[in-house]
C-alpha cells in the first residue's frame, strides 16, 4: 500500500505548494486547515507521516503530536517552523519529532525530508513486528539519511546534489575531516545514471605515497596484485578520490588524462587504456594555495573545479546537532540490538555548544559510545566521555572567572536574569526603560533579517500590526 503523508496548515498557500510537490511526486496525500480536522479523520484513517504547522489556531502541533502518539506513537511528525534557533529545536525534538523544518524552507528538501521519514515508519513497523533485529536493507537505509540538516548551509549542499547528481562532469568537494564528504559523493553517484554500477572509494592520505599510482591506475604484469586498480573497479561508475591534496604530480598527471580523454596510463605501460567513469574529489585543504605554492597542477584544478560544493563543519551548524544526535543514536542502538538513548536538554545544549573539531564523525562515535557505555535510557552530563567534562569544566571556569558564578546560563531568560542582577547590584534604577527598547530591537532586526525586509511579514510574526512595526522601526532608529 502506498504511504500516506498528512500536511496540516493554516496557511492556504503553504497547503497548496505541498500538495503540488507531493502529487508532482505520485505521493498519497491529504490536506488540513487545523490540527483539529486531523484529529477528527485520524478516526477513519492512518497517515504514515505528518507535516504539521507548529503555531496554528487553536491546537498548535506540539500539542498535536502529543494527543497522535496517544493514538500511534510511531507516526513520524515532521513540524515547520519560522522560529528556526537551538530552542525550537530542542522543544521541537522532545516532543517526538521526527525532524522539523524551518520557514522559510525548500519544497524539494521538504519532500526529501519526508520520504526519510516514510522509510523511518516502515523500520519502526518492521521492528514492531521484530524488535531489535538487525536487517542490512533497513541499515543501508539508514546510512543513506545520515547527510542531515536544516541549516542554509546544508541545504546548499543538498541543492547541489539535486542539481549536479546527474551532470556528467567532475566534482569537487572541500570541507574539513568527518564532515560528511564521502556520504555527499555517494549521494551525487546514487542519484546519477552510473547508480547501477560500482562507486570506488580511495583516500590518498591514507595510501603509502609509493603506492598511490599503482592502487589508483594499475601497473603493468603485476603479478603481486591481483585485485583491479581502482579506475577499472570504477568503470562505468564513479571514482571518489579523498584528499586529492595529497596526491602525488606524477598520479596527477595520470588522472588528467583521464579527465582528459578518457584514457589512462597504468605504470609500466605504453599504450593508454580506454575507461569510462565520473570523478569526484574531495579535499579538507585549501586546493588554490596547493596551486600557487606549485604542489598541485593548475590544469587538473580546474578541470575538476567545475562544481564546488562546500561542506560547514559542524560548529558552524549547530541547529543540526540533535537531528543528528538523535539518527545516531537510533541507528547505534540497531546494531547493537538495544532500545535508543534519549538526550536530555542539558546534555543537547551541552553538545551544540562544542567546537566539535572531528565534526560529524565525532559526534556519531560519541554516539556510538553512549549506546554502548550508558545503562540507563536517558543520558545525562555525567555519561559524557572525559574529554567532554573537562571541556564542561573549563567552560565552568571561565564563566566564573567572568560572572563570579559557577553556573553557566542555558537560555536566553537566564541571561536577562544575569543582566537584571548585574544592574541591579550596581545600584541602577529605571532598568525597564533600558532594556525595553533594546529588547524590541533585537526582536526587530531578527525579523526583518528573516524575512528578507519585508515588513509586512516581519510584522505577521512579531504578532504586531503593520503601522505598528512602521513606528517601532522609526522610534528606534533602525535602518
Amino acid at each position: 500500500m502506498d504511504p500516506i503523508i498528512w500536511v496540516i496548515d493554516d496557511d492556504n498557500s503553504i497547503r497548496f505548494v505541498f500538495g503540488k510537490a507531493l502529487e508532482v511526486n505520485h505521493i498519497t496525500h491529504r490536506l488540513f486547515e487545523s490540527a483539529e480536522d486531523a484529529l477528527e479523520a485520524i478516526k477513519d484513517q492512518t497517515p504514515d507521516v505528518i507535516v504539521s504547522d507548529i503555531k496554528m489556531p487553536g491546537l498548535d502541533g506540539l500539542s498535536l503530536i502529543k494527543k497522535v502518539h496517544e493514538i500511534d506513537e510511531n507516526i513520524p511528525f515532521i513540524i515547520m517552523t519560522a522560529h528556526s534557533d537551538l530552542t525550537a529545536a530542542i522543544d521541537s525534538y522532545e516532543s517526538g519529532t521526527f525532524e522539523y523544518l524551518p520557514k522559510p524552507f525548500d519544497i524539494e528538501a521538504a519532500i526529501s525530508v519526508i520520504r526519510r521519514a516514510v522509510v523511518h515508519r516502515v523500520n519502526m513497523l518492521k521492528r514492531l513486528k521484530q524488535p531489535y533485529t538487525q536487517d542490512a536493507n533497513l541499515l543501508q537505509a539508514e546510512a543513506s539519511a545520515e547527510i542531515i540538516g536544516k541549516s542554509p548551509a546544508m541545504q546548499e549542499v543538498f541543492k547541489f546534489i539535486g542539481r549536479v547528481s546527474k551532470a556528467e562532469v567532475p566534482v569537487l568537494i572541500h570541507g574539513e575531516v568527518g564532515t560528511g564528504r564521502e556520504l555527499v559523493a555517494q549521494a551525487l553517484h546514487n542519484h546519477s545514471e552510473r547508480k547501477d554500477h560500482k562507486f570506488v572509494s580511495v583516500n590518498i592520505s591514507s595510501l603509502p605515497q609509493a603506492s598511490i599510482e599503482q592502487e589508483l591506475f594499475g601497473k603493468i604484469d603485476d603479478e603481486e596484485n591481483t585485485e583491479p586498480c581502482a579506475v577499472v573497479r570504477a568503470q562505468n561508475g564513479t571514482l571518489f578520490i579523498n584528499e586529492i591534496c595529497d596526491m602525488p604530480l606524477d598520479a596527477q598527471t595520470r588522472l588528467l588524462q583521464i579527465l582528459h580523454s578518457n584514457e589512462f596510463f597504468p605504470v609500466g605501460a605504453n599504450k593508454p587504456v580506454a575507461t569510462n567513469i565520473r570523478v569526484i574529489a574531495a579535499s579538507s585543504k585549501n586546493l588554490q594555495e596547493r596551486v600557487n605554492n606549485g604542489s598541485f597542477m593548475s590544469d587538473l584544478y580546474y578541470r575538476l573545479n567545475i562544481i564546488h560544493i562546500d561542506m560547514p563543519p559542524l560548529r558552524d551548524r549547530n541547529n543540526d546537532i540533535p537531528m543528528l544526535a538523535k539518527h545516531f543514536l537510533t541507528q547505534s542502538a540497531l546494531k547493537n540490538n538495544t532500545e535508543p538513548k534519549k538526550l536530555t536538554s542539558e546534555v543537547l545544549v551541552f553538545l551544540c555548544r562544542q567546537p566539535w573539531p572531528g565534526n560529524v564523525r565525532q559526534l556519531k562515535n560519541l554516539c556510538k559510545y553512549l549506546t554502548i557505555m550508558v545503562t540507563g535510557r536517558d543520558i545525562q552530563l555525567s555519561d559524557l566521555p572525559s574529554e567532554f567534562l573537562h571541556a564542561k569544566q573549563e567552560q565552568e571556569r571561565i564563566s566564573t572567572s567572568i560572572t563570579g558564578t559557577s553556573k553557566e546560563p542555558t537560555s536566553w531568560q537566564e541571561q536577562l536574569r544575569n543582566w537584571v542582577d548585574d544592574r541591579l547590584k550596581a545600584g541602577e534604577k529605571d532598568i525597564l526603560s533600558e532594556a525595553e527598547p533594546e529588547f524590541e530591537r533585537v526582536l526587530l532586526e531578527a525579523a526583518l533579517a528573516f524575512t528578507g525586509n519585508h515588513k509586512q511579514e516581519s510584522a505577521k510574526l512579531l504578532g504586531w500590526g503593520r503601522n505598528t512595526l512602521t513606528r517601532k522601526i522609526k522610534d528606534l532608529n533602525i535602518k
